[in-house]
This record gives structure tokens, sequence and C-alpha cells, in this order.
């Protein structure tokens, strides 16, 4: 009888805890979703009056040249989720060991996941110029004759902002494997390294299988984060992603639409599409990435 209710209180104490962050979550993404669905239909203006224009922002998205490059490029993006996710994981294992100074190096990991985007990019950007350290260390070790313009060349433009993004979501993902790793019972690495295991097979066979609820839910965000990216392609090539187009994003584009152009209801419609095209991508993760964790083998 006692337990029972200190379950109860337990149970209720829990759900007034949940209370702020799911008025936040109401407030701030369920309303504006809701909301936000009919204006696709419409050719929503702020200082005028509104229209139901039902399907021609779609129409309009579909013969959208540049809407069709943003997208191309936000797709490519995505890219960069397996590079981010092995290099997480192979930290992750690294970290996870008992090594000297390891506190230290998962501090140090994980710092550039507290940093500013938006003065991780200016630096990167720096980086980047024909100035830049990159540059300097490149002229250095003879690997190029003269500095490369990686701001402005346009098959490199993208690939820079690539490696940022990377370079920032390492430590966060890293931490969340470590927390996975260090979920998996020890007896099982210990039983395998018994029967001859050697470390890739072990995590090839134990640690990775074990990993797989932790690699679905890395990935979701990751996708998630690379089709939605914004922050550095705004601040390294601004509004129309400079070079010529050449680093425009879905975010980026919808940006300019509703906050340049003033067409929101046209933006609205960019959203919903690429709401639709994560929706389909995060389905076909899930059908194919519900295996494994700790109670799938159980």
């Amino acid at each position: 009888m006692f337990s029972n209710k200190l379950m109860r209180r337990q149970a209720g104490f829990a759900y007034l805890l949940l209370i702020p962050g799911c008025v936040l979550l109401l407030t701030f993404t369920f309303y504006p979703i809701v909301r936000g669905l009919p204006l696709a239909f419409t050719d929503y203006s702020v200082i005028d009056s509104t229209h139901w224009v039902g399907w021609d922002n779609f129409k309009r998205a579909f013969s959208d040249s540049t809407f069709g490059l943003a997208l191309k490029h936000s797709l490519l993006y995505v890219l960069v989720v397996p590079v981010l996710q092995i290099l997480s994981i192979l930290m992750a294992v690294l970290v996870n060991n008992k090594l000297k100074f390891v506190h230290f190096f998962r501090v140090a990991y994980f710092v550039p996941v507290v940093t500013s985007m938006v003065a991780a990019a200016i630096a990167w950007k720096w980086v980047y110029e024909e100035q830049g350290i990159l540059n300097f260390f490149l002229l250095k070790l003879h690997i190029v004759r003269e500095p490369i313009v990686f701001m402005i060349e346009t098959k490199l433009a993208l690939l820079g902002v690539m490696i940022v993004t990377v370079w920032k979501g390492l430590g966060y993902y890293m931490m969340i494997y470590l927390a996975g790793l260090q979920s998996i019972p020890a007896e099982l690495v210990e039983s395998a390294r018994i029967d001859g295991a050697g470390w890739w097979r072990t995590v090839r066979h134990i640690t990775i299988p074990l990993l797989m609820p932790f690699v679905l839910l890395c990935s979701l965000i990751s996708v998630m984060g690379a089709i939605h990216v914004f922050d550095e392609v705004f601040v390294m090539h601004g509004e129309l992603g400079d070079p010529a187009y050449s680093t425009i994003t879905t975010s980026v584009y919808s940006y300019k639409v509703a906050f340049k152009d003033f067409e929101f209801g046209y933006s609205a419609t960019i959203g919903l599409l690429v709401s639709i095209i994560i929706m389909a991508i995060s389905i076909v993760m899930f059908r194919y990435t519900r295996r494994g964790g700790l109670t799938y083998y159980e």
C-alpha cells in the first residue's frame, strides 16, 4: 500500500516537471506548425488582405529552379550524416577507454558544441579566406602553389560549410554514443574477447548492434539538422548562398522568400514540402534501423 502511494507521488511529481516543457513545446513548436499549415495555401500578407490560392504555391515550387537548387543542396548535405555518425562513434569508443587525460579529451571534443554557431562560422570563414590559416599551411607544406579561394570557388564552398557542421556536431553525438557505450554490460565485451574476438569484431558484432537505438536517434537528429541547415550557410555565404547560389539551402531560401520578398505563403509552402521529405526519410530510417539495442536481444 505504501509502495503504491509512493509510486503515484513519484509519477505525479514527474508529470509536474514535464508541464513547463510541454507548455514551451505547445507554444513555440506545435502551435506555429498548426498555425503555419494553412499559410501554405494562401498569399499571406502582413499589410494587405490574404487570399486563398489553393495549390498555386505548390505548383510554383515545383517549377522554381532556385528552390530546386536549394533542395538539391539540402539533400546533398545529408551526406554529412554518415561521416558525422561514424566519426562520432569512433571518438566515443576512443574516449570510453581508461586513457590518460581522457576527461580532458572529452571536454575538448565537446567545446565546439557549446560554441555559438555564429562565432564558429565567422572563425571558419576566416580560416577559408585567401590569406587565411588553411591556405597558410597548404602553401607551407607545398600542397598548393597558390592560395585557394574556398569561399568563392563554387565546387568547394558547400563542402567547406559541411566541414563546419561536422566539426560542430562531433562532440554532441560523441556524448550520446558515449552514454550508449557505458550502458552496454562490460561482461558482454569481456566474453567476446575471451572467445578470441579482436577489437574490430567486438565493435562490429557487439558494440554497433547494441548501439542501434542511439544510432537511430543521432541519425534522425542529424538528418533533420542537415536538411534544415541555416546558421553556418547564412553567416558564411549570406541569404543568396554566394557564390552564384552554390551554397543556398531550403532554410536559407525560405528565409529570403519570407523576410526579404515578404511572400510568407510561399515560404510556408517550402517549409511544408521540406517537412514531408524529412518525414519520408525518417520513416525509411525507422524501417531499416529498428533492430538492435539491449532489449532486442533479450
